[in-house]
């Protein structure tokens, strides 16, 4: 079932009543018969709710799938910077042949259309000195670093140099267009926070002291308000959430 999306419904809401009400108020100022106007008013309102829902279904639409292709990047990227060398270059090697390239491994060496793809997947973008090392190795022959991202610095080394760069967002493009995209990434046996375990984190006995001081806070400052009221009763709330927190709270 599809999560109910509140913002959208409001601003709906809002577009077909103000055109409903505008065009009414035009319609009325013409001397435009009431019914008439109702109905055109009727029909205005619901013509903007429906433009406001689509153009907001879609806007929506492209930021979530653009968010999930956002998050399965980064999960790749982190996913090659921890896997083994050799596994990385075998599955470079398999989204390299289903791309039509003529693609060979041998040993560490990986070439792709008679191009040394070099491999160097880290959690940081690869800097200077990393790309400095390959200019030393293979002086004027053409190489392409594959990574995840190039430091500025790096990034004009290499163009000042005439060499070449696959970074993440083209690592990615080219998985998910020869479908070769990882099955299994290591990062998706890191647990994720539920709200369970964000319950857990909010009522810990930790936390206690938190809830005691911002209770006493409010106490004190309703010594000083014209309307007490509210700080009282929230005062008294997070002191007794304090002490049933420290009392049965979770280690």
């Amino acid at each position: 079932m599809k999560k109910f999306d509140l913002p959208l419904f409001l601003d709906t809401c809002f577009y077909a009543l103000a055109a409903g009400f505008l065009s009414l108020g035009i319609m009325r100022y013409f001397d435009v018969p009431l019914l008439i106007s109702i109905f055109c008013a009727l029909l205005f309102a619901l013509a903007a709710a429906a433009l406001c829902f689509l153009a907001g279904y879609l806007s929506h639409r492209r930021r979530t799938v653009s968010k999930k292709e956002r998050s399965e990047k980064d999960a790749l990227m982190l996913h090659l910077a921890l896997e083994k060398p050799e596994r990385v270059r075998a599955l470079l090697l398999q989204a390299c042949l289903a791309d039509g390239k003529e693609t060979s491994l041998q040993g560490d060496a990986l070439t792709a259309d008679g191009m040394p793809l070099l491999p160097l997947f880290r959690l940081e973008p690869v800097s200077a000195d990393a790309a400095a090392h390959f200019l030393r190795d293979y002086g004027e022959e053409s190489f392409c670093i594959v990574c995840n991202s190039l430091t500025p610095e790096a990034e004009k080394l290499l163009l000042s140099f005439g060499k070449t760069a696959l970074r993440g967002d083209e690592v990615y493009a080219l998985l998910k267009r020869t479908e070769t995209y990882p099955e299994k990434l290591i990062c998706s046996e890191i647990p994720r926070k539920t709200v369970k375990t964000k319950f857990r984190a909010a009522f810990s006995k930790k936390n206690a002291r938190p809830f005691f001081a911002g209770g006493l806070f409010l106490l004190v400052m309703s010594l000083f308000v014209l309307f007490p009221v509210y700080y009282l009763i929230t005062g008294a709330s997070l002191m007794i959430t304090a002490v049933l927190v420290r009392a049965v709270g979770y280690a």
